[in-house]
């Protein structure tokens, strides 16, 4: 691991805002913070990025602790660099606020020219060295400040939620951009957002945070595919949630008995995928354990994908079918069908 942190505790004024924080980052990953806003993701990354210190905990790099203090931090620090949400130029030109780093790094004057040319070009701003800072739209600002960062080659690229003051096709460029920069350059990016986009285009790992509070650690497919808790599945949009008390037979939800795969018992809560669920016009035979009757009572666009709510007696549920379906199936609202899934497409929490 190039960066742990164990048992972050961070207070200020009074207010916890980390609470026993601990997460694992491997060398060369794109490692994606994310969770909603206030939820501690900009206090945990500049605890990371060793701009502050915490309450308590220990930050540990490359195998060995951090120590709060001295150059031997110092030296550390500087093998990491952060970009801010809105990053702030120096008065000047690009040429002179990417050079910065290096200067102050007592890089001789021929070697700072080429790594600048090279940086800018990496961040296609070649050609803008003599621009004036101040005449940089949003996304070329963005863009200077990642060249004056990846000059100085860190070890760790921190990024807190760099997209967000972005419009659209900015957006894009940029969520491009750090994902060639990623593959060529092949360092550690550590990345805060609360955009879903973001993490599915660029992560391989993750995390969700909540109330100062780790949710969830995992690949960007364990998170998004096998959320752990009813706030997991709620924060990534899963539908179809709902509280169940579980038994040998299967789990009890409004009355409804819906059969799954796990050997929990008590109270607790499941999710059904809307994806994993078949609707159809008539009842069949498969292999399928769940089978519900119900009525449509809405076809919603979502995109490309079309939302499908069918009301089942004492449950609504949720299913996912495309347009080509959506036309062969003729589904209209008002119309009886049937839904089907598997026991083992159900979500235990």
């Amino acid at each position: 691991m190039i960066l742990e942190l164990e048992n972050i505790v961070q207070r200020k004024n009074g207010q916890q805002i980390l609470s026993d924080v601990d997460l694992s980052i491997s060398m060369g990953a794109f490692f994606v913070l994310m969770g909603p806003t206030g939820c501690g993701k900009t206090t945990l990354l500049r605890v990371a990025g060793l701009l502050d210190k915490p309450s308590s905990g220990r930050v540990i790099h490359s195998g060995k602790p951090v120590s709060h203090r001295g150059k031997e931090r110092l030296d550390v620090r500087r093998r990491m660099v952060t970009v801010f949400q809105r990053p702030v130029l120096f008065r000047g030109s690009v040429n002179s606020n990417v050079e910065w780093g290096l200067r102050i790094r007592g890089i001789p004057e021929d070697e700072i020219g080429r790594k600048v040319s090279s940086v800018l070009e990496m961040v296609d701003m070649e050609g803008y060295g003599d621009r004036d800072s101040s005449t940089l739209s949003g996304g070329e600002l963005q863009r200077v400040a990642l060249a004056r960062a990846l000059v100085i080659e860190p070890e760790i690229l921190i990024l807190d939620e760099p997209t967000t003051s972005l419009d659209p096709n900015l957006r894009f460029n940029l969520l491009s951009r750090l994902r060639d920069l990623h593959s060529r350059i092949g360092i550690t990016f550590i990345m805060a957002t609360h955009d879903f986009t973001d993490a599915l285009s660029l992560g391989t790992t993750g995390a969700v945070m909540r109330n100062g509070r780790i949710e969830q650690t995992g690949t960007i497919d364990e998170i998004f595919y096998s959320p752990s808790t009813p706030f997991m599945a709620s924060f990534i949009g899963m539908k179809n949630v709902f509280p169940a008390e579980f038994s040998a037979d299967g789990a009890i939800v409004e009355e409804v008995i819906v059969r799954h795969t796990s050997n929990k018992r008590g109270h607790g809560f499941l999710a059904i995928p809307p994806e994993a669920i078949v609707v159809s016009r008539e009842t069949a035979v498969t292999s399928e354990r769940n089978h519900f009757a119900g009525t449509i009572i809405s076809v919603e666009r979502t995109g490309s994908i079309f939302s499908i709510s069918v009301d089942c007696g004492n449950l609504l549920i949720v299913s996912s079918v495309t347009r080509s379906a959506l036309s062969e199936l003729d589904l209209t609202e008002g119309q009886d069908v049937y839904i089907s899934f598997k026991a083992s497409a159900v979500h235990v929490f």
